[in-house]
């Protein structure tokens, strides 16, 4: 396919047929739009978070309480991305959270949530305390979006494949410096 300056090309990186609202494991990526480093530095295989990173991983982590069947697994923050194993079990769905402006007020027994619907909330929910960090924090505003518009995800199978993903997770950080993320290595 050509490439057309100002044009999107936008293909469908799930699998075909599959039920992401489904019992499973699943690894995702997240990168922030543009892929700036804003999330922390790196230092000797130590990515240290600044504040914008603290609260996207204080929001992953609450991500359990926020939704009923939501769990998190291994996760690792790095300047500019965030790697992570979700599981979702059956009846996934919304928590009562009431001192969270925005958040559902009650579980709907017939709301449940799929992949999508937790990625989205989860992206979300940073940019919305993104900009309120921007208003009383002085962060630099972003343009546009805090995060890519799609994320990448992988239907984790089996033990095996969780535990070759966890030990993925856990020593990204060790190689940031060859991370097709890191923007020091873009041509």
């Amino acid at each position: 396919m050509a490439c057309y300056p100002g044009k999107h090309h936008r293909r469908s990186i799930r699998l075909k047929g599959y039920d992401y609202s489904q019992k499973g494991a699943y690894f995702i990526t997240i990168c922030i739009h543009k892929k700036k480093c804003i999330l922390g530095n790196e230092n000797s295989g130590k990515v240290t978070l600044n504040e914008i990173g603290q609260m996207v991983q204080k929001t992953w982590v609450e991500l359990p309480t926020h939704y009923v069947g939501v769990d998190i697994d291994e996760f690792a923050i790095m300047p500019n991305h965030l790697h992570g194993i979700i599981i979702l079990t059956v009846g996934a769905g919304p928590r009562a959270c009431p001192e969270e402006k925005g958040q559902p007020q009650g579980v709907a027994p017939t709301t449940i949530l799929s992949l999508p619907d937790v990625m989205h909330r989860f992206k979300s929910l940073t940019t919305r305390r993104y900009i309120e960090g921007v208003k009383q924090n002085n962060w630099e505003p972003f343009k546009k979006h805090f995060w890519q518009r799609n994320y990448y995800e992988h239907v984790i199978r089996n033990e095996e494949d969780l535990n070759q993903i966890r030990e993925y997770v856990i020593t990204n950080p060790l190689k940031w410096a060859m991370d097709s993320e890191n923007p020091n290595n873009c041509l």
